[in-house]
């Protein structure tokens, strides 16, 4: 089982491509897909993503949307929340080869993350 986590300083999902998620209108009010909508940039990017530093200028504040929480998923994709780790980890790395590519460094550090965190459960003994 994956054990996601959000890798600092990736920024994939900022990269916003409403030609790859026509199911959008499915998961999003009106109100939130036009907020959605209105954060893409000339380039692709939210606007609120900072590309120098890859961070987020209203992270603590960001839209539902945004928010890899085991609640969110539930609430928009009918998501149970025993499958949160695997459908994030899945979507994550689809959408770090899409925006930097299989080999990137993102998609290595990403990988290398999960299976760390795999791997320091594998290694746990109880008493």
């Amino acid at each position: 089982m994956a054990n996601w986590h959000c890798i600092r300083q990736c920024g994939a999902c900022c990269h916003l491509d409403p030609t790859r998620y026509p199911a959008l209108v499915e998961y999003l009010t009106l109100e939130e897909l036009e907020l959605y909508l209105s954060l893409i940039g000339e380039d692709g990017w939210c606007v609120k993503f900072n590309r120098i530093t890859r961070t987020c200028s209203i992270y603590p504040d960001r839209p539902r949307f945004c928010r890899f929480e085991p609640g969110v998923f539930q609430d928009m994709y009918c998501l149970a929340p025993e499958d949160f780790n695997n459908f994030t980890t899945e979507i994550c790395q689809q959408q770090i080869s899409g925006v930097y590519g299989d080999f990137s460094l993102e998609m290595q550090n990403f990988n290398r993350a999960i299976v760390s965190e795999s791997d320091e459960y594998k290694h746990v003994t109880l008493d």
